[in-house]
């Protein structure tokens, strides 16, 4: 989608969107290849420790066609949502390819959740069908009595439970289909979001999400799509990193995907990988980067021969730049985004210099800005609000079933993206914080208030105030902070106790990984948890 260009200005003065007005997502990032070039490599799936198996794009509109038939037998229609619990695999690809071209509207689940996470978002979604594996459905299998409109569960490891065999189902199913004729408005993924209060948001996308993604996918990889390009990465396809930067965009460009989840995430390993699959573009979000900076003359022991690395998430300093120039060879691209709204700003070193602490200048076709709390722009060199102007393709349609809250992410056509920058006279866009209370915490977005809200269903736990505490490797830990019930004695174990509660219940990664008793929170007059002052006491403990 982006131009050929010399240079920034050049490139945002040629570039232009083309969003035709009829558009389906499984079709644009599987059919089109399929029938152009049927044999072209897609997907290579390398099993940790084991082989690797390689699917061309005829592969993927063959399996995602017989799904798709499987899923309207039995019943799935236009609108209906789809679960996708499942790691990086083939399946996960083919599952939302074949939801997708049949008109339904995909929800990309983490594997780690737990079942109180799963539950909230199928039973929000209203979600008909889950294609997940065994550890999957078992968790499923705990929930069925209070998910009414779940009625099939799919598991790729064969039948388990109430969950029916995925090869043996799609077998008998003919491998043509027939796309729906979808608009590029036409809603196509839920994606979950971290909220500061209560439960996670479902961002709900148009179809044309993925054509708003290119030019910022593009950018970050200094112009991904060139001969040779083949890209992984670390990040899981179940949030928007994985299956929106990364998978669906990289079949759209013809790139091959590498799909690899490492049981437990090594620096060692990542190496090997970018090594032995002769990997030529990655997104390694900057926690991944700094676990690999530890690894001593990564240079001297991997012969990489990598094109592109980007990196989101939080902004990158111009130690891991010069540590990146070092072992790569090549410049980080840092870029920033949002569920709500991704890839809006990016850098590119094949155009521009890197400004270590800088996260970039906007990517073409976005409107980008400081404003007010209302919406007024702002002078140059002025903090405010990062936001981004409406209409645009890559900005969600609005929040699931939640139209209050959807009407309270915009300041009149300004999304306010809740982190506050400033902006320089040549465009440049510098991170400064967030206005809200979402921690970073290893790459992921993590909203105090699901937190909260499950450990006051401890037995033990009368109120609780998470926030994220300071740390060197992960960005931040998630900190609680609990007042017990009466009569209930503060203990080493009850901590860890009540930890592992949050850890089973919602996800590993939004445990909180320290627990501190305290007599009282802070309260505003209306009851809220004063956060700001526990995360000013959480900055003080290190």
């Amino acid at each position: 989608m982006l131009p050929d260009a010399s240079n920034y200005d050049e490139l945002t003065s040629r570039f232009a969107w083309d969003i035709p007005d009829r558009f389906n997502m499984g079709v644009a990032v599987c059919d089109r290849w399929a029938e152009q070039e049927p044999d072209r490599e897609a997907l290579v799936y390398v099993e940790e420790g084991g082989d690797t198996e390689r699917y061309s794009y005829a592969d993927l509109k063959r399996l995602s066609n017989q799904l798709a038939n499987l899923l309207v037998s039995r019943g799935v229609q236009p609108g209906d949502r789809i679960g996708v619990l499942l790691p990086q695999r083939l399946e996960t690809a083919v599952a939302h390819i074949a939801a997708l071209k049949l008109g339904a509207i995909t929800i990309p689940l983490f594997t780690l959740f737990g079942e109180e996470a799963l539950e909230y978002r199928l039973q929000n979604s209203g979600a008909k069908v889950v294609v997940t594996d065994a550890g999957g459905a078992a968790k499923l299998d705990q929930l069925r009595d209070r998910l009414p409109e779940l009625t099939t569960v799919f598991c790729v490891d064969g039948e388990t439970g109430s969950a029916l065999d995925l090869a043996s189902s799609m077998a008998g199913h003919q491998d043509e289909f027939s796309a729906f004729d979808t608009s590029a408005d036409d809603p196509a993924i839920i994606i979950y979001t971290s909220g500061t209060t209560g439960q996670p948001k479902g961002a709900l996308h148009g179809h044309r999400v993925l054509l708003g993604h290119l030019p910022g996918v593009e950018m970050s990889h200094d112009f991904l799509g060139q001969p040779g390009d083949r890209i992984w990465t670390p990040a899981d396809w179940a949030w928007i990193g994985g299956l929106l930067d990364v998978l669906m965009p990289a079949l759209y460009l013809g790139v091959p995907v590498v799909a690899c989840r490492f049981g437990k995430f090594t620096a060692e390993a990542a190496f090997q990988l970018l090594q032995d699959q002769k990997i030529r573009n990655t997104f390694l979000p900057p926690t991944a980067l700094k676990m690999m900076r530890q690894v001593p003359d990564p240079e001297d022991r991997w012969q990489l021969n990598l094109r592109s690395v980007a990196s989101g998430g939080e902004t990158l300093g111009a130690e891991l730049i010069d540590w990146g120039r070092k072992t790569f060879g090549l410049t980080i691209n840092e870029f920033y985004g949002q569920t709500e709204c991704n890839m809006i700003v990016s850098s590119c070193s094949r155009i521009m210099e890197a400004h270590p602490g800088i996260m970039g200048r906007a990517v073409p076709g976005h409107q980008v800005a400081i404003v007010t709390d209302t919406g007024e722009e702002l002078p140059i060199d002025t903090l405010g609000n990062i936001a981004v102007k409406r209409p645009d393709p890559v900005m969600f349609l609005g929040y699931w079933n939640n139209p209050e809250a959807t009407q309270k992410k915009f300041a009149g056509d300004w999304l306010l993206t809740g982190d506050t920058g400033m902006r320089d006279k040549d465009g440049w866009l510098r991170f400064v914080g967030r206005d809200d209370d979402v921690i970073t915490s290893s790459g992921y977005r993590i909203g105090p208030g699901e937190i909260e809200d499950c450990l006051i269903k401890h037995p033990a736990v009368a109120m609780a105030g998470v926030v994220g505490k300071p740390d060197e490797h992960r960005t931040e830990i998630v900190k609680a902070y609990v007042v017990l019930k009466e009569d209930v004695d503060a203990t080493d174990e009850l901590a860890k106790e009540i930890a592992n509660f949050v850890k089973t219940r919602l996800a590993a990664h939004e445990y909180p990984r320290e627990v501190t008793f305290v007599d009282a929170l802070p309260l505003t007059t209306t009851g809220k948890v004063i956060r700001r002052e526990l995360r000013a006491r959480a900055e003080q403990e290190n």
